[in-house]
């Protein structure tokens, strides 16, 4: 068994010409996983040849635009393509307000029902099991309610070292995350800022180049992945070289990328 990981966008805040807000489709034996959903991710998902009917599972990291404009455009296209087995939504708790609002004006005629699991834990904590992995919700460090994500392979005889992958939205360094990730295969830790916008990270309750590879070298993971990248750096070479100095193995993910794990 093997993960892969489709990126979707690897925007900030910020709309940029050429990049998505966050998102990803983790795929585990022809089942999707979606992680986080900002504007246009329908569009993304199409490009990249994902189902709309497939995807079993949704998981929001906190309920900010970028993460979350787009799952209500999904919803509406999954109930045109005539989708009827529930869909399972992960994310903190003022998202089901949220979901309750499109059910309310938007819901009318959808045959399957968008399934809300709140999220709320001060540590890692097992949210979802499917047939061949596990999701683990963890807190992160951000300016409002946030999480991130682990998903474990399940073990079999077939394959006994399953894979595992990691997802860290928006955070602030937090000494507790390491451990949290420990082992994980690939890890994508967002690196918004250069160091030398350190401030900037630390004011937005964000991490910088260095804060994510010293996360990654920490935990003993063995791949990097980097993304949210701020709208103000023109030098987008300076996010994988700052990376790399501290973890060589760092990959400056974009959009479109497709990886193994």
């Amino acid at each position: 068994m093997k993960f892969t990981l489709k990126i979707m966008g690897t925007a900030s805040a910020m709309p940029i010409s050429d990049r998505n807000p966050s998102a990803q489709v983790l795929c585990a034996e022809g089942r999707f996983f979606l992680v986080d959903c900002g504007e246009g991710t329908q569009q993304q998902l199409r490009r990249a040849g994902v189902s709309f009917l497939k995807i079993e599972a949704v998981f929001i990291s906190h309920i900010h635009g970028d993460h979350v404009f787009g799952l209500f455009g999904l919803l509406s296209s999954m109930a045109m393509y005539g989708r009827s087995s529930d869909l399972f939504v992960y994310g903190p708790q003022a998202l089901g307000s949220l979901l309750k609002f499109h059910e309310s004006f938007f819901g009318e005629g959808m045959g399957f029902k968008a399934v809300f699991r709140p999220v709320k834990c001060t540590s890692p904590e097992l949210v979802h099991t499917s047939r061949h992995l596990t999701v683990s919700a963890f807190p992160l460090n951000h300016k409002i309610e946030c999480y991130g994500y682990r998903f474990d392979g399940i073990a079999s005889e077939r394959h006994p070292v399953p894979p595992s992958y990691a997802y860290c939205s928006d955070t602030a360094p937090m000494p507790e995350l390491a451990g949290w990730l420990s082992g994980v295969n690939t890890l994508y830790h967002e690196a918004t800022y250069p160091v030398e916008l350190s401030m900037k990270a630390e004011q937005h309750h964000h991490s910088t180049t260095a804060d994510a590879a010293r996360c990654a070298l920490d935990a003993g993971v063995s791949r990097l992945l980097i993304g949210h990248y701020s709208s103000r750096v023109k030098d987008f070479d300076a996010f994988v070289r700052e990376c790399r100095e501290i973890f060589p193995a760092t990959v400056a993910a974009q959009d479109g990328d497709v990886f193994e794990i």
